[in-house]
């Protein structure tokens, strides 16, 4: 068997990083695609580099663009790449742009379909994400899905491909890397405050509207403890033109960063205390053993009920008196998780090999 591993983003690297080792160290047949959806180093190649892996055998550079754009570049490349390659299996994972594409190109020339992290929902249509995670999903013939909720999900919507339920292979990366991380990583030295918050927000319904970009500065403004912001260049410019860039840089409560690499924001996640975001996959990698942390959500739903239902995730929408309060209310009720977390044991990539190979 010939498989093709596609990633776009930075999640997906995090995300396909073990699949990619557990491949390697069976000796299976494979070639990794880049989709160049992030191509900024700090996005792409630092990931490449921090978590040992091959460089990819294609990048398509498919770069930035609107979401139909997007998708389009890289499902006419992808067709390319897949009629060269000539692979009997193309895995992808997540929700991205990239994953769609991946997903259309290879059904179309009859390429068994593999999706990673298969089943997860939001039902908030207004997400580019949720239509690419569904129609992945039904595209697929292999769909691996985290949890057996997710697989429940699948089951209901009759999608028709073999569903295995594995766990996600983000905590078989956190447990992998982050004695590395902890070990190679500087970054506490630069962080001016002896307990902090973490926070990142990237979703497009978000911070392409200026009065949430101006709630999210009185969060983090007005937060009980001073907020570390690694910020995404495209999130600087919504603050830029929201007319919020001077005063969230001057804001003495605020320690903004550039994009971090995958150690240094794995060590962050481990030495914060809780975190604000917007994202989808941290709400998963504050439930690996080594992190053990709350999320406070801030959207209005989430595709993770797992981590809600488990207690280390809240969904608190955006305004921000309502953040503000809890945030006060937590600090005094000295949090610990009362159950393991809910996306497995660090094993998920040996069980999605075990069941392609």
């Amino acid at each position: 068997m010939k498989i093709c591993v596609v990633v776009g983003t930075r999640p997906e690297i995090v995300k396909m990083a073990p699949i990619i080792h557990e491949l390697k160290n069976r000796h299976l047949d494979f070639s990794l695609v880049h989709t160049g959806q992030h191509y900024d180093h700090d996005l792409s190649q630092v990931f490449f580099e921090e978590l040992d892996l091959p460089p990819a055998d294609v990048n398509l550079e498919t770069g930035s663009g609107s979401q139909a754009e997007q998708t389009a570049t890289a499902l006419v490349r992808l067709e390319s790449t897949f009629r060269k390659i000539s692979p009997d299996l193309v895995l992808v994972e997540g929700d991205t742009n990239t994953v769609l594409a991946g997903a259309l190109a290879a059904a179309k020339l009859d390429i068994d379909v593999g999706h990673v992290e298969a089943g997860l929902r939001s039902y908030d249509l207004r997400m580019p994400e949720e239509h690419n995670r569904r129609l992945t999903d039904h595209l697929s013939s292999y769909l691996f899905a985290p949890t057996q909720g997710a697989a429940s999900t699948l089951e209901r919507e009759a999608c028709w491909g073999k569903i295995r339920v594995t766990g996600n292979t983000v905590i078989d990366a956190c447990l992998l890397f982050g004695p590395k991380a902890e070990k190679s990583s500087s970054i506490l030295k630069k962080i001016p405050f002896d307990q902090f918050a973490l926070a990142t927000t990237h979703r497009a319904d978000n911070v392409d509207n200026p009065k949430t970009l101006q709630q999210f500065f009185e969060i983090f403004n007005k937060c009980p403890i001073p907020v570390v912001y690694p910020i995404h260049p495209r999130t600087r410019e919504r603050y830029r033109s929201a007319g919020l860039e001077s005063a969230l840089g001057h804001s003495s409560n605020i320690a903004l960063a550039q994009p971090l690499g995958y150690f240094d924001f794995i060590t962050l996640l481990a030495k914060c205390s809780f975190v604000l975001t917007d994202s989808g996959g941290i709400q998963e990698e504050v439930t690996a053993p080594n992190i053990l942390k709350k999320a406070f959500v801030l959207r209005n739903n989430t595709e993770r009920p797992e981590a809600v239902e488990a207690g280390y995730a809240e969904v608190m929408g955006t305004n921000s008196v309502n953040v503000l309060n809890r945030l006060n209310e937590f600090l005094n009720e000295k949090w610990s998780p009362k159950t393991p977390g809910p996306f497995g044991d660090g094993f998920s990539a040996s069980r999605i090999v075990d069941a392609i190979a």
